[in-house]
C-alpha cells in the first residue's frame, strides 16, 4: 500500500496488488513526475494569495484520484469500461507532466507547450516509457491518444480532458482552497454521481438530476477565471518575469551574464526545440536560484526586475477596459512620457495586457445532459450556462506605481465608470 494524504481528497491509497494501481506507483516515484513537485500549481500567483503554494505533483495526485473514483464507478455500471482502466489513470496522473517553470507562465515566456511536452516525455522519457512498455507495449500510444482526443472511446478522454473533467474539478477545488476563495468549493459527491456512460456514443454523460451541480460547476469556474486566474497581480507578476529574463537573454547572446546549461538552454533555445533532458531539468527551484544571482548583477535593469519579482515589488495595473481605444493610448502615451524623462526604458516598465475568462463552449462535444427527448448540450437546456457562453476580456495598464499621480484624472474616471457598470 502507498497513501498519500490529501488536504481534499483524504487518503489516496494505491493497492501494490493491484497491476494499475502498482504501475501508478512506480510512475509517481520516476524522476520526471517528482520534478512536479519543484513546480507550483498557480505559477506567480503565490505573490497575489499567500497560500497558493502548492505543486502541480499534488494537484496531478488530485486528478488521479477524482478520475479513479469516477472510473471505478462508471466500470462497475458498464462492464465494458474496466479494460481502458489503465489508460484512463495513467493518462489523468501524468496529464501535467509536461509543464515548465512556473507552470502555464512558462508558456508565456518561453514560447512552450505543455501538452506537446506531456506526450513528448510520455513517449521519450526513459524512465516512464520503460514503465509503460513492461504494462503493456501500446500503452503509451494510447496514453496520447488520450490526450489527443482520439482514443476510441470519448468517455475515457472526456474525463482527462474535457469541459467537465476530473482536471478541472480538482483544479478548481484545490486553486479555491489554498487561494482562500471559498466561492470556488465543487459538490464533487453530485458531480461524480451525475457522471454516466452512454453506450451508443461510447461517451461522457450527465443525467438530468445532475443539472445543476454541473451549472453550480461552470459557474464556479467563471468566478475563479474573474477573481483567481486573471488577477491583476498575477498579471504584474508575470510581466516581472518576462522582463527579466527577456533581459537575461539578452546580456547572454552578448556574453554579459552566466547562466547553467539548463537556463542557457531554455533562454537561446526555441521552446518545444529544447532536448527532454534540458527540459526536464527546468523548474522553478532552478530558475528562482538565477534570478536571486542575478539580482546584484551591475545591469541595472536585470538586477531591479529580480529584485522585484524576489521582494514583491510589482507594479501597478489599472484595468482600461471600459475606456476607448483612444484613452488607453493615451493613458500609455502619458505613462511613457513620464518615464523617458526618467531616463527609464518605458516599454520595459510600462505597457498594455489583455485577459480572457472563457465561457462555457461545446469543445470536445460540450456536456450532453441525458433527457427523455435524448441527448442534449447543457447550453439549450439552462439558462444560466447561457448566460455564461460569452468569453469575456479585460485590458489593464502596467505602469511603475510612483507615476500614479500622473494619471489621476482619466483612471479615477475610469474607475467610476467600472465601478457604475459593476453595481
Amino acid at each position: 500500500m502507498r497513501t498519500y494524504h490529501d488536504p481534499l481528497h483524504g487518503a489516496i491509497t494505491l493497492d501494490g496488488d493491484d497491476p494499475v494501481e502498482a504501475l501508478l506507483t512506480e510512475l509517481i516515484d520516476t524522476p520526471a513526475f517528482q520534478r512536479l513537485r519543484r513546480i507550483r500549481q498557480l505559477g506567480p500567483a503565490s505573490l497575489t494569495f499567500h497560500g497558493a503554494e502548492m505543486s502541480r505533483f499534488t494537484h496531478s495526485l488530485g486528478v488521479l484520484a477524482v478520475t479513479r473514483r469516477a472510473f471505478d464507478r462508471l466500470a462497475g455500471l458498464h462492464q465494458e469500461l474496466k479494460a481502458h482502466r489503465a489508460i484512463a489513470l495513467c493518462a489523468a496522473l501524468l496529464h501535467d507532466v509536461g509543464h515548465g517553470p512556473f507552470s502555464h507562465t512558462a508558456e508565456e515566456l518561453f514560447g512552450t507547450q505543455h501538452e506537446y511536452w506531456t506526450m513528448a516525455i510520455v513517449e521519450r522519457s526513459a524512465d516512464v516509457r520503460s514503465l509503460l512498455d513492461q504494462f503493456h507495449p501500446d500503452l503509451w500510444q494510447s496514453i496520447n491518444q488520450v490526450y489527443r482526443h482520439e482514443y476510441p472511446v470519448p468517455c475515457v478522454w472526456q474525463l482527462v480532458s474535457s469541459q467537465l473533467d476530473c482536471d478541472r474539478i480538482d483544479y478548481l477545488m484545490r486553486d479555491s482552497y489554498f487561494t482562500g476563495a471559498s466561492y470556488g468549493q465543487l459538490d464533487l459527491d453530485r458531480l461524480v454521481l451525475a457522471m454516466n456512460y452512454d453506450l451508443p456514443s461510447r461517451s461522457l454523460i450527465v443525467e438530468k438530476k445532475g443539472l445543476a451541480a454541473v451549472e453550480h460547476y461552470l459557474v464556479v469556474r467563471s468566478f475563479m477565471y474573474a477573481q483567481i486566474y486573471n488577477h491583476p497581480k498575477n498579471l504584474s507578476a508575470t510581466w516581472i518575469l518576462e522582463q527579466a529574463f527577456n533581459r537575461a537573454r539578452e546580456l547572454l547572446k552578448r556574453s554579459e551574464i552566466n547562466a547553467d546549461p539548463t537556463v542557457t538552454a531554455w533562454l537561446l533555445g526555441k521552446g518545444d526545440d529544447l532536448s527532454i533532458e534540458h527540459y526536464l531539468a527546468g523548474d522553478d527551484t532552478v530558475f528562482t536560484y538565477h534570478l536571486q544571482r542575478w539580482q546584484h548583477h551591475p545591469d541595472s535593469i536585470l538586477s531591479d526586475f529580480c529584485r522585484r519579482f524576489l521582494n514583491r515589488r510589482l507594479l501597478k495595473a489599472l484595468e482600461v477596459t471600459h475606456a476607448t481605444q483612444s484613452e488607453r493610448e493615451s493613458l500609455l502615451m502619458n505613462v511613457q512620457q513620464q518615464l523617458v524623462a526618467k531616463g527609464v526604458e518605458a516599454h520595459r516598465y510600462s505597457g498594455l495586457r489583455h485577459t480572457w475568462s472563457k465561457g462555457y463552449s461545446d469543445y470536445q462535444k460540450g456536456i450532453q445532459i441525458r433527457t427523455r427527448r435524448g441527448l442534449e448540450d447543457i447550453n439549450r437546456l439552462s439558462p444560466l450556462v447561457r448566460t455564461l457562453t460569452k468569453p469575456a476580456q479585460r485590458t489593464w495598464l502596467i505602469y511603475p506605481g510612483e507615476l500614479v499621480i500622473g494619471l489621476c484624472s482619466l483612471s479615477d474616471q475610469l474607475r467610476t465608470d467600472a465601478d457604475l457598470l459593476a453595481s
